[in-house]
């Protein structure tokens, strides 16, 4: 106990899981003398991730956000274009856009699986949108509409097929954030997969991580030998220090990279528990009142991230914020969903399609433990906590 009478916090919501080569191929870097941003291990990981989505090109980057800001790049958003992308999301795509020097359309979540919502989507392309000289164009603004960013959050990915149709009816650009869905698939497809370049996260907290890092994904060769040029600072010559660019030191390095090699050799494990632990969710809070358990579309094979349920304060007796005290009364770890973007101090300027189910979503939601390595017990208690805090009202 604190001095507060706070118990300290003994349940993680999502902590990293390190059982498998780690130590081994860490030391082997350390050994070797290659740490940097050059070494095997960063090829080596880059290879496993494109082999694991089935994507023929990957680039290892050293964070999910750098991974986006390149593929804005790359795949051609210009200054001043704009970005369609989702409101419910955590804000590094958002930021990406305007490190681009773009600007983002938020677009609403969809009620049923809470991800950007391909009506809504559609009908502001159509309504608030022309064509002109075949570039599609905000009315507004004038502005040229360059690309369609969709963020699969929470470990679920979106409905692709009806936002790859707009996409390819307006002549726009898909660019995947898969940042939270490493080994999701969606009609038995991986994500990050879906439109023309994807970018992944292997943040602390991730299903798999690198400590902090990043991917691209694509299967344009070219755009990837752009990405991987950007990224390496733009140096055109073997020897001499000569840039014919802007760049960025976004490189991977090979001591996070070989962390990955061995964290990417337990993926399929670490998904399989994902999956056990969100069962024994959906088994436990089922009748709960005023709980609804974490969406799963028939179309969709999930990896649930992160565990999300959503609380209905007048059936359940008190809201998320007020479950989420209790939780931590326990020294249990739970957290909310990020504030939407068009809510956001820094982007609530932006453009955007009508949010409410994504301020629903926001002032309902908790996401509850998942670590890979969450036991029985310790879910057990998650849940006696979750519904000992309903019957307490």
């Amino acid at each position: 106990m604190t001095k507060s009478g706070t118990e300290i916090l003994s349940i993680p919501l999502s902590a990293p899981e390190i059982q498998g080569n780690e130590w081994k191929y860490v030391k082997d870097c350390l050994d070797s003398g290659w740490v940097s941003s050059v070494g095997e291990y960063v090829n080596r990981f880059e290879r496993m991730i494109a082999q694991t989505v089935g994507a023929p090109c990957c680039v290892a980057t050293s964070s999910g956000t750098s991974a986006l800001h390149i593929a804005l790049l790359v795949s051609g958003v210009q200054p001043d274009d704009e970005v369609l992308v989702s409101t419910l999301t955590f804000i590094a795509p958002v930021n990406a856009i305007r490190y681009a020097g773009a600007w983002p359309v938020l677009v609403d979540a969809e009620p049923q699986f809470w991800q950007m919502d391909p009506q809504k989507l559609s009908d502001f392309v159509r309504k608030n949108c022309h064509v002109s000289n075949g570039t599609l164009r905000n009315r507004r603004t004038g502005r040229r509409v360059k690309a369609i960013l969709p963020v699969h959050i929470l470990g679920h990915p979106t409905d692709m097929d009806a936002i790859v149709a707009v996409a390819r009816e307006f002549g726009l650009t898909v660019i995947e954030d898969a940042s939270e869905c490493l080994g999701a698939k969606y009609r038995r497809r991986f994500a990050g997969t879906l439109g023309d370049i994807a970018g992944f996260s292997f943040n602390g907290n991730k299903i798999i991580t690198t400590g902090g890092g990043g991917a691209i994904v694509t299967s344009n060769a070219e755009w990837a030998t752009k990405a991987k040029y950007l990224t390496t600072q733009a140096k055109d010559d073997p020897v001499e220090f000569v840039h014919g660019d802007i760049g960025y030191n976004y490189r991977l390095t090979n001591v996070q990279a070989a962390i990955g090699c061995a964290q990417i050799e337990m993926l399929d494990q670490y998904i399989a528990k994902k999956r056990a632990i969100a069962s024994r969710y959906e088994l436990g809070l089922q009748e709960a009142a005023g709980i609804r358990l974490m969406p799963h579309a028939p179309w969709a094979d999930s990896t649930f991230w992160l565990y999300t349920v959503l609380v209905d304060e007048k059936q359940f007796g008190m809201g998320s914020r007020e479950l989420m005290e209790r939780l931590n009364h326990a020294g249990i770890q739970s957290r909310p969903l990020w504030q939407p973007m068009h809510q956001s101090p820094v982007h609530r300027q932006s453009e955007s399609t009508s949010c409410e189910t994504a301020e629903r979503l926001y002032a309902s939601a908790v996401s509850l433990p998942c670590s890979v390595g969450l036991s029985q017990s310790d879910q057990e208690h998650v849940i006696a906590s979750v519904l000992r805090a309903g019957h307490s009202h």
